[in-house]
């Protein structure tokens, strides 16, 4: 376990509460955290708009949309839930969800929706087949595996999940 990781819950200096302000995490460790959280709320929502869209009788656009747009939906949705427990005005939240999750859930949606959308049959193949599940589950690593360097580049200059940390 590298140091930086070792101490990211670790209070430094004067001010906060017990007389420490908190030291912002900045390691791998939290970046596949954050990235994972991310991860769950994009695979809610992207399951749940192919289900909908799949049972409307929806082209592949619109229910590509529908999934996209509840990723994001749900993505924010986890971490307002969050913030919101730790006492912070529902406008204050959405701020903090806004600019925590926007890049980590664009960067996860593209790259697991471009995954999908070039594999071959997987955008015709229905929700009872092996092919969605299979190709679903590949895309989405694939996107986790892009998506934690970019929260960790993040995390290190105090943004993304950084800033969700302070209300832990």
């Amino acid at each position: 376990m590298r140091h930086e990781d070792h101490h990211q819950h670790t209070h430094h200096g004067q001010g906060g509460p017990g007389g420490h302000t908190h030291q912002p995490p900045s390691g791998w460790n939290t970046a596949v955290q954050a990235t994972l959280h991310c991860l769950t709320g994009c695979a809610i929502g992207e399951v749940l708009g192919m289900v909908i869209g799949t049972a409307l009788g929806w082209g592949n656009v619109p229910t590509l949309i529908l999934a996209i747009a509840l990723a994001f939906v749900f993505g924010y949705s986890f971490t307002l839930r969050g913030v919101l427990r730790a006492g912070v005005d529902l406008r204050a939240a959405v701020r903090v969800a806004l600019a925590a999750d926007t890049l980590s859930i664009a960067v996860m949606e593209l790259v697991d929706n471009g995954v999908i959308a070039f594999w071959p049959g997987a955008m015709d193949a229905g929700l009872d087949t092996g092919l969605f599940w299979g190709v679903l589950a590949i895309a989405l690593a694939v996107a986790f595996v892009v998506t934690v360097p970019v929260n960790k580049w993040m995390i290190g200059r105090g943004k993304g999940h950084a800033v969700v940390h302070q209300y832990h």
